[in-house]
């Protein structure tokens, strides 16, 4: 259960806002990001059915330190071998309410890279 301080209500305040508009399809899913201090996670979800289709995170990797940008690109680029593998090559991206900075960008990026397109 997530802890609710006043920092993380306003964040997902705005998640609320962001999943209003980004939903998730069998075509195309959405690719959601989930941050800590320590480690950093992503999961791709297709909404009609409410089901995690893949997941990936620093923990799953054995990270050293999960909660820098080296372990963010390294979660992005996972998961895009990962959905390119189950024949996904589009999908939706959100942001989870976070800033798109530092560890969230590096996720994205790197998951753009190795060839998954949002």
């Amino acid at each position: 259960m997530l802890k609710r301080t006043k920092k993380n209500e306003e964040r997902l305040r705005r998640h609320a806002r962001v999943r209003r508009v980004v939903s998730g399809t069998p075509e195309s899913p959405r690719l959601n990001v989930f941050r800590s201090n320590k480690q950093i996670y992503a999961q791709i979800i297709d909404d009609t059915t409410g089901k995690t289709l893949l997941s990936s995170s620093s923990l799953v990797l054995k990270l050293e330190n999960g909660g820098n940008v080296e372990a963010a690109k390294k979660v992005g680029e996972d998961i895009a071998k990962k959905c390119l593998a189950a024949n996904i090559e589009s999908v939706r991206f959100d942001r989870g309410g976070y800033v798109y900075h530092g560890r969230v960008q590096a996720l994205a990026d790197a998951a753009r890279e190795a060839g998954l397109k949002f």
